[in-house]
C-alpha cells in the first residue's frame, strides 16, 4: 500500500482537500490518497519504460461505476508526468467527442495536453520548445548558421522537414504548417496563433493563416491519425519521452445509434492496429469502461476483431489477476479500504493546522471507520458508490470540527445522503446491457 508523502506543500494539500470538498477527483496529489493500487505498480512502471524507449502500449481498464477508474487513470498520469511524459484525458461522448470522429478526439487531446510544468493546454508551449530545440540542433550541426537569421531559419526548416519525414509522407500539411509557424513566430503573432490552432486540430482557422502555410481546409478523420503521429514526434524532440492518452468512459458508445456505435468501434480497432504496427512510438493509450462494454452484446463484442484484441481471461479469485494483461479490472472499494482512505484524508487535512490535536481526537480512526459504515449504509451498503460522497462528507465533518470548538461529530452530525448526491453517485443498476435502438434488429 502506498503511503502519504509527509513533505506535501500547503498549496497542494489545500487543492486536494478543496477538490474532495466539491466531490471531485483531485487534479494532482493522488499519491496521497492511493489505496490498494500497489499490485499494478510494477507492471505499469515497466510499460511506461517500454513506451519511453520507443514502444507503444494499449491498456484497457474495466470497472463498475464508482470503482475508481478516474482515480486510477489520473494516478497513472501523475506517475507518467514525473517521468517527463505529456498526458491528456479525453471524455468520450456522443455529442461532444464521438470516438468515430478522430479529428475531434485529436482536438480534445491537444486541448487537455499537459506536462509536468505546464497545465492544459500545453500544446503551444510544446511547439515552442520543440522549435527552440530544432534551432539549437541546427546551430550545433553548423555554428555558422547562427550568424544569420535567414540562414538559421532555412537550416531549421530543413531539419524540421527531416524530423517529420515519415509524417510528411502521409500528411505533408503538418510539416508545412510547422515551417510556416516557425517563420511567423515573433514576426507575425496573428498568423502564428492561427497556425498553432490549426496544428491543434481547431476548426474555423482564419484563411489568411492557412494561406501563409500553403494549406487548405480543416483536419479530417484520416489526417488526425497522422497529426497524432506528428504530435508524438514533436513531444519526443521537445524532451518528453511519450504521451499518456486516456480515452475515458468509452462505454458511452453502447448508448449511441447502432451505425454510429459500429463506426466508433471500428475507429478504435483501427487505432489499435496502427499502434500494433508501430506507427505511434511513444504512445500509451488507456481505455476505461464498464464490464458491460467489454463483455456485453453492445460493446466490443459487436466487432469480433476488436474483442479479440482486448480479450483477457479473469479468474474467480482476483488475487491472481495479471496486471501485465491488455485488460485489467478494478474491483472498487471495500469497507476497509474506504476507512483507510478516510484516515489518509484526515491526516492530510490536519497537517500543519493549529487544531490538529483536537481534530485527531474528535475524528479518530474508529470514528472514520464508523462514519464510512454509516455513509455506505445510506447507499444501501453499496460501498462502490460511496467514495466521493464519503470523502466529501468527511471533509465537511473535519471543517466543522476545525471551526467550532464545541462541535462533536458523534452527536452533532447526522449522516444522510441527498438526492443530488445520489444522482452523482452513478446508476444503481447498470443500464449498459439495455439497447433501446430498435433499428439494431
Amino acid at each position: 500500500m502506498s503511503t502519504a508523502t509527509p513533505g506535501i506543500s500547503p498549496r497542494r494539500r489545500d487543492d486536494i482537500i478543496g477538490a474532495l470538498r466539491r466531490g471531485t477527483v483531485p487534479a494532482e496529489g493522488l499519491d496521497q490518497l492511493a489505496v490498494g493500487l500497489d499490485k499494478f505498480s510494477d507492471a505499469l512502471a515497466t510499460e511506461l519504460d517500454q513506451v519511453a524507449g520507443g514502444g507503444a502500449v494499449v491498456k484497457a481498464v474495466r470497472g463498475e461505476y464508482g470503482s475508481g477508474k478516474t482515480f486510477f487513470t489520473r494516478h497513472l498520469a501523475e506517475s507518467a508526468l514525473r517521468r517527463g511524459f505529456a498526458t491528456a484525458e479525453v471524455q468520450i461522448s456522443e455529442t461532444e467527442t464521438p470516438l468515430h470522429k478522430l479529428e475531434t478526439v485529436y482536438r480534445r487531446t491537444t486541448e487537455s495536453l499537459r506536462t509536468a510544468s505546464v497545465a492544459p493546454s500545453a500544446f503551444r508551449s510544446v511547439l515552442d520548445t520543440w522549435l527552440y530545440t530544432i534551432e539549437e540542433d541546427a546551430i550545433a550541426a553548423d555554428p555558422a548558421v547562427g550568424d544569420s537569421e535567414e540562414r538559421l531559419a532555412e537550416a531549421t526548416g530543413d531539419l524540421l522537414d527531416a524530423r517529420l519525414a515519415e509524417v510528411s509522407s502521409s500528411t505533408p500539411a503538418f510539416a508545412l504548417a510547422l515551417r510556416a509557424y516557425h517563420r511567423a513566430s515573433g514576426a507575425d503573432p496573428a498568423t502564428a496563433d492561427g497556425l498553432s490552432a490549426w496544428l491543434a486540430g481547431q476548426p474555423h482557422v482564419a484563411a489568411a493563416a492557412k494561406r501563409a502555410a500553403g494549406i487548405k481546409g480543416d483536419l479530417d478523420h484520416f489526417g488526425a491519425m497522422s497529426f497524432l503521429q506528428g504530435l508524438l514526434t514533436v513531444l519526443r524532440d521537445a524532451g518528453h519521452p511519450g504521451l499518456l492518452l486516456v480515452l475515458d468512459e468509452v462505454e458511452t458508445l453502447q448508448r449511441m445509434r447502432s451505425d454510429v456505435r459500429d463506426k466508433a468501434l471500428n475507429a478504435l480497432r483501427q487505432l489499435m492496429d496502427e499502434i500494433d504496427a508501430g506507427r505511434y512510438p511513444g504512445l500509451y493509450l488507456v481505455l476505461t469502461g464498464t464490464p458491460a462494454f467489454y463483455d456485453g452484446p453492445n460493446g466490443v463484442h459487436r466487432l469480433p476483431p476488436l474483442a479479440q484484441r482486448l480479450d483477457t481471461p479473469f479468474l474467480a479469485d482476483p488475487r491472481f489477476d495479471n496486471p501485465r494483461a491488455v485488460q485489467i479490472r478494478l474491483l472498487g472499494f471495500t469497507q476497509d479500504s474506504l476507512a483507510q482512505v478516510g484516515i489518509r484524508v484526515r491526516d492530510l487535512y490536519v497537517r500543519g493546522r493549529a487544531q490538529e490535536e483536537r481534530i485527531r481526537r474528535s475524528v479518530d480512526d474508529t470514528y472514520v471507520a464508523d462514519f464510512s459504515l454509516a455513509v455506505a449504509g445510506e447507499l444501501g451498503a453499496k460501498v462502490g458508490l460511496a467514495p466521493r460522497i464519503f470523502l466529501r462528507k468527511l471533509v465537511d465533518v473535519l471543517d466543522r470540527v476545525d471551526q467550532f470548538e464545541d462541535f462533536d461529530p458523534r452527536t452533532d452530525y447526522a449522516v444522510s445522503v441527498t438526492a443530488a448526491e445520489l444522482a452523482t453517485a452513478g446508476p444503481r443498476e447498470d443500464p449498459d446491457y439495455i439497447d433501446l435502438h430498435l433499428d439494431d434488429a
